[in-house]
């Protein structure tokens, strides 16, 4: 499993950024084939209380590296990457991708 994540950062218009992206961009993202699951969120407030420094946060997760590339690479994926500075004005997102550890604590 590997996973995608898709920092924003805080946009000038946040009622507008958050009409496009439920409204047009994330049915592109909805479209894109081979995606495992994913998860949208806003950051509302760090630990020290300060601003924070991103606005959303969008995780997808793939089967791999070669599906992940795959689905990104599909013209549904390339569609919903060349829409985002449709709406993203706080800067270009930044892109991470790592295969996240999955376990628990017993206590």
């Amino acid at each position: 499993m590997i996973k995608l994540t898709v920092l924003y950062g805080p946009p000038a218009d946040p009622e507008a950024f958050e009409e496009y992206y439920a409204d047009v961009h994330m049915p592109l993202v909805e479209k894109i084939p081979g995606v495992e699951r994913w998860e949208a969120a806003r950051v509302v407030d760090t630990m020290e209380g300060d601003a924070p420094p991103y606005y959303r946060i969008f995780e997808f997760w793939f089967k791999d590296l070669d599906g992940l590339q795959a689905s990104m690479g599909s013209p549904e994926g390339q569609a919903a990457v060349v829409d985002i500075p449709n709406y993203a004005t706080g800067g270009p997102p930044r892109w991470y991708r790592r295969s996240p550890r999955i376990g628990h604590r017993s206590f």
